[in-house]
């Protein structure tokens, strides 16, 4: 008997279930098929819209079970994918028919207090990071929503609230262990395997599979002055400029974020405003200066607020304050750009965009960026987008399969409409499944040096279900 599986060219292999049954032996995890226990749980994303069936999952539960997941994937010439926390948009990890290396049971967090360091298994998620590390008053910049897994996060860039002030979270990157394609375990860092290390700070999972991040962590909180400002949209086009001025001129340690939607059913705004459009401004002020306390008073001063709900707040608990609107099992489509400056044209397509919201869901948020990360030469990680700007994120949301066609298209609508006020590069972590064509803006001139790392690490390509990089011989051959 065998089990067919789609090998790299996407050609069904026949795998001899003598071969399953010896690797389902030979881990600590789980090896599981389609109606086994844990199937479902493993190949499900936070993304609704993905709903793929792998033939075959392994559920690592330590180093050894992913060494032997990737090893066998070689031998069979199988189409692997690489899930963690399952939040990227694309969903690309997870292809029908082909085999799943499933990280999300390797959630380990160990934290050195004194050396400010921790060691993080890829199925962590941010909020079992921050659980860990704000236990000693220590934090390292991640993202917004605590349910995202480190690891994608982690490997395509990472940003968030205290990134102004401490960096992306690849800067803070000390280390990794990593399984290579061809089942090799290595270590990278600045002096081990450094072209390695400098691909997997911002190149995505195109190299290898982390079995364990090591990072840098800095004093944060555990207490901090975080919240939200509530305007009326109708406000929007003088707030808007005010807010690109004083996020530009706030201190590292304060970081103003601008979202625009309907206005959920929070429990601080008045009932008649649930529904209707809003301009939130989020704060996250973790280091109080004289300039930043300036700034600050200058934001809450602005217009007549619906809410005004900044205070001082459990660091762990900012990180989750958005969760309620970002939780798994709703569909998901995302267009991004990164902004450079918020002018008139901007704010004009912005403001046509809020007043057509296909569901109250949907949003668009200006998450900003300067300071610390632009601190770091664009060449030094494979993240390349080190000058400061916005990175704008159309996300659309909804529940209704029948719903899909309009919220797409309102998304690809006000994308086309920013894109002339945009800098034409691109987070690679917002690119959905259909803007393969954008990797160039994702990585500008660190592409090509990519494309030579890949080469040496995965030069058959076999970790492919990714926002792949094509090998260099490859990407040439292609070109002719």
């Amino acid at each position: 008997m065998t089990l067919e599986i789609k090998g790299l060219d996407r050609r069904s292999v026949q795998v001899p279930d003598a071969a399953v049954a010896e690797l389902r032996r030979g881990v600590q995890g789980s090896v599981v098929r389609p109606g086994e226990a844990g199937y479902d749980e493993a190949r499900t994303l936070w993304n609704a819209m993905i709903d793929r069936r792998p033939a075959l999952v392994v559920r690592a539960a330590s180093a050894a079970d992913v060494a032997a997941a990737v090893r066998f994937a070689r031998a069979h010439d199988l189409l692997l994918g690489v899930r963690s926390g399952g939040h990227q948009i694309a969903g690309l990890a997870v292809a029908d028919g082909a085999m799943l290396l499933d990280l999300s049971q390797m959630r380990a967090v160990a934290v050195d207090a004194a050396a400010r360091t921790a060691r993080v298994e890829p199925g962590a998620t941010l909020g079992e990071v921050d659980a860990a590390t704000q236990a000693h008053g220590l934090a390292v910049p991640m993202g917004i929503n605590s349910t995202t897994g480190i690891a994608g996060l982690a490997l395509g860039g990472g940003f968030g609230w205290i990134s102004r002030k401490y960096g992306m979270t690849v800067d803070n990157l000390r280390a990794a262990e990593v399984v290579t394609p061809d089942g090799e375990t290595l270590r990278a860092s600045a002096t081990e395997n450094p072209d390695l290390f400098w691909a997997l700070r911002g190149g995505g999972g195109n190299f290898g599979v982390v079995t364990a991040f090591e990072f840098d962590l800095h004093p944060v909180g555990p207490e901090v002055t975080a919240g939200l400002i509530v305007h009326p949209f109708d406000d929007a086009p003088a707030l808007m400029r005010d807010f690109h001025r004083l996020a530009k001129a706030a201190p590292d340690g304060l970081t103003i974020w601008a979202v625009a939607r309907q206005a959920p059913p929070l429990p601080f705004l008045p009932e008649e405003w649930h529904g209707r459009e809003v301009l939130v401004l989020a704060v996250c002020y973790i280091e109080p200066t004289p300039e930043g306390d300036r700034v600050l008073a200058e934001l809450r001063g602005l217009g007549k607020p619906i809410a005004d709900v900044i205070g001082p707040t459990p660091f762990v608990g900012w990180q989750a304050a958005f969760d309620p609107l970002l939780t798994p099992g709703t569909r998901n489509y995302w267009k991004s750009h990164d902004v450079g400056e918020i002018g008139e044209a901007m704010i004009a397509a912005l403001d046509k965009a809020i007043r057509t919201l296909p569901s109250p869901q949907c949003e668009v948020f200006f998450g900003t960026l300067g300071g610390a990360v632009g601190r770091v030469a664009p060449d030094a990680t494979a993240f390349p987008q080190r000058a400061a700007h916005y990175a704008m994120n159309v996300h659309t949301r909804w529940d209704d399969p029948a719903e899909d066609a309009a919220c797409i298209a309102w998304a690809r609508d006000f994308f086309e409409a920013a894109a002339p006020h945009a800098l034409g590069s691109v987070y690679v972590n917002f690119i959905p499944d259909d803007e393969g064509e954008r990797l160039a803006g994702a990585y500008g001139g660190n592409l090509e040096r990519l494309a030579r790392v890949k080469a040496r690490y995965d030069p058959e390509n076999r970790l492919r279900l990714n926002h792949n990089i094509a090998p260099a011989a490859v990407a040439a051959a292609a070109a002719h």
